[in-house]
This record gives structure tokens, C-alpha cells and sequence, in this order.
């Protein structure tokens, strides 16, 4: 009897089975040939950074497209919050318009921004923004949104929280 030879579990071997699939589903959804290859592309980028064993992975379709979902969903965050900058930019008087430089590290800094962010409950956000980009003190900010001093001071060390413990 012979016995057949156990599967090949490497990247490589992932990479070659499931990349032509991945990149079809992601062109289907967003339409684009080149940003769904990158898009590809990144997912086994972040496989290969990734805790995940890949000789363990039961259902590697399921993982990739968990990934890649990730992957897309920020690429239209990047892609909105990049629209709504360059709007902003259309509308300053061309002698405060910024170099392609300065608005290259403006645009950098939002992105950064948002993904810091993002992991954030939308009412401690909103705290958070209202201290840091309007400088509202916490009596001001419970006003405005309606909710208690404590309330706001919580949400402040919610954030605080979150910012300190990315950064480690």
C-alpha cells in the first residue's frame, strides 16, 4: 500500500493554493484588478507576520478572507478619510496650501490617527476628540454630549487607556 504524502503546510504552499481564489473575491468586491492584488498581497504579508500557525490552520479560506475582509474595510477608511482631506485642501486659499510633502506627512498623521482610534467605543471618541481637538474641558464636553462629568472622565481614561497600551 502506498501511502500518500502529508499535505504541505508551508507558506509557500498556502500562497499557491489559495492566492489566485483570494484575489478573484477581493476584485468581485472592490471591482479593481490592482488594488485587489495588493490587497493579496498584504493578507499573506500579515499571514507571514501573524501568531497563527500555519500547520494548524483547519480552514485556511476562512482565515485569509478574515484577514483580507480586515484589509479592505481599512482600505476604504484610508481611501474616505483621504477624500474628505483633499476636499478640506480644495477649499484653503492657494497661499495656505501646504507642499505635496507636508500634505503627504498631514495625510500619514490622519491615517495614524484613525487606526489609534478606531478600536475605540464611538461615545469615547467622541470624549476623546472633543478634549484633544477642541480643547474642551470635561464640564464642557458632558454638556455637549449630554452625559456626566464622571461619565466623561471615564471615557478619557478608557482612551488614555487604549493610546498608552498600543504603544507598548
Amino acid at each position: 500500500m502506498i501511502e500518500a504524502s502529508p499535505p504541505d503546510h508551508s507558506l509557500h504552499a498556502l500562497y499557491r493554493d489559495h492566492r489566485g481564489w483570494l484575489e478573484n473575491w477581493l476584485r468581485r468586491r472592490m471591482g479593481n484588478a490592482w488594488d485587489a492584488a495588493d490587497l493579496s498581497q498584504d493578507t499573506f504579508l500579515r499571514v507571514l507576520g501573524s501568531s497563527q500557525s500555519i500547520v494548524d490552520m483547519r480552514e485556511p479560506r476562512a482565515y485569509l478572507l478574515t484577514i483580507g475582509k480586515r484589509l479592505m474595510s481599512n482600505f476604504y477608511t484610508r481611501r474616505s478619510l483621504e477624500k474628505a482631506y483633499l476636499d478640506a485642501l480644495a477649499s484653503l486659499p492657494e497661499e495656505c496650501m501646504p507642499s505635496p510633502e507636508q500634505r503627504w506627512i498631514l495625510l500619514e498623521t490622519l491615517q495614524a490617527l484613525d487606526e489609534l482610534l478606531d478600536g475605540l467605543a464611538p461615545p469615547v471618541r467622541r470624549v476623546f476628540l472633543l478634549s484633544q481637538l477642541e480643547g474642551l474641558g470635561y464640564r464642557e464636553i458632558g454638556e455637549r454630549l449630554d452625559v456626566s462629568e464622571r461619565t466623561v472622565k471615564r471615557y478619557m481614561a478608557q482612551a488614555y487607556e487604549h493610546c498608552l497600551l498600543l504603544e507598548l
